[in-house]
């Protein structure tokens, strides 16, 4: 559930090409505020899971203190829900030990754009080469007519 609280963002139109460094940079900040933001809504998600787990605890500790009053049967019920807190409380530890997955992400997608502008330019550069190795050839062939060769 996301948060109630909106935001906006101001686009200012780049004056350079999308490829300059200016435009990375933007890219970059852009995608980072997103990150921030899922980020966010992970945390209140977070927070309204951990509350309801809180009122869920509340709850089974107010009626074990009801049946305590009833000392003696141990029932399979009582085994059931003693499994139920222990699993509720794994789950819980492992989440809060789990390092950040957005960092993660983040880190993905930073590598995944750099790749993109590396494999753009090394196209833009094989294409280049392509170029001089036809007027290269195109230069040997006039030195071999003209004898040269």
């Amino acid at each position: 559930m996301a948060c109630a609280e909106s935001y906006t963002v101001v686009i200012i139109p780049l004056q350079s090409s999308l490829y300059s460094m200016d435009a990375q940079r933007f890219f970059f900040w852009l995608k980072r505020l997103k990150d921030l933001e899922r980020e966010k809504d992970s945390l209140w998600d977070g927070l309204q899971v951990v509350e309801q787990a809180r009122l869920w605890y509340q709850q089974r500790l107010e009626q074990n203190t009801a049946r305590h009053a009833s000392v003696g049967t141990e029932g399979v019920s009582s085994l059931l829900l003693r499994s139920c807190i222990q699993r509720a409380n794994g789950s819980l530890g492992n989440l809060m030990s789990e390092p950040s997955a957005w960092c993660c992400a983040d880190l993905d997608t930073e590598l995944k754009w750099r790749n993109i502008m590396l494999v753009r330019e090394v196209s833009k550069m094989n294409r280049h080469i392509s170029k001089l190795e036809l007027e290269r050839n195109g230069v040997l062939q006039q030195l071999n007519e003209l004898g040269y060769v």
